[in-house]
């Protein structure tokens, strides 16, 4: 059996999984756009962003999970509450999504795979690199010819200028400068070795 590996503070991970039996889990934009309004409910106040992808039967996430001290101080005074494990968040997050979609859709049961995949992150080569994926993940899938086509995903936003909760400076800064971040996006490059690392 597959060893889980648990979700600590402070680090960051790559967190990516799809529907059960490849099912689309999401089918029209709508469930792009609930799916986002979920993860701010319950990631945004535990982790920081720098890249995130979804298509149609699978999503792609990048986030530095928070310290716990980090998360207490984010908490209003008047409503501290229990900090809970990190994987507990995302958990809330798929269960409330699986909930809208089976109600919305008329079906019933899990639609993700189970337990959700994570790969913690402990370089910043790794880290652009995984960047990089993320982003050209509707490439590599026949969605658009590049990045910066495809709705859905973070690229957008990291080469605007328009007020984000993305951690912007951060992903620019691992590339040195904007400019740097857009050549590397637009060098075709082979994926395969990363896909193979990550099982998928």
């Amino acid at each position: 059996m597959q060893k889980i590996e648990n979700l600590e503070f402070g680090n960051y991970y790559h967190i990516y999984n799809r529907g059960i039996n490849s099912e689309n889990i999401f089918k029209e934009n709508r469930n792009h756009e609930y799916f986002l309004m979920l993860y701010s409910k319950h990631i945004d106040p535990i982790a920081e962003t720098l890249a995130w992808c979804l298509l149609k039967n699978h999503f792609h996430l990048l986030v530095r999970i928070k310290t716990s001290e980090e998360i207490s101080e984010s908490q209003k005074k008047d409503e501290i509450k229990k900090i809970i494990p990190p994987h507990q968040s995302f958990g809330n997050l798929f269960n409330a999504y699986t909930k809208s979609i089976n109600k919305g859709y008329s079906r019933h049961g899990a639609l993700f795979e189970r337990p959700f995949k994570r790969k913690l992150i402990d370089n910043d080569f790794y880290l652009r690199s995984v960047i990089k994926y993320i982003h050209n993940n509707p490439v590599n899938h026949g969605f658009c010819e590049h990045p910066i086509e495809y709705p859905w995903s973070s690229y957008l936003t990291c080469v605007s200028e328009k007020p984000t909760k993305l951690k912007r400076e951060k992903v620019i800064s691992l590339f040195e400068n904007i400019e740097s971040l857009k050549a590397f996006h637009s060098k075709k490059e082979n994926f395969n070795s990363l896909e193979d690392f990550l099982n998928l």
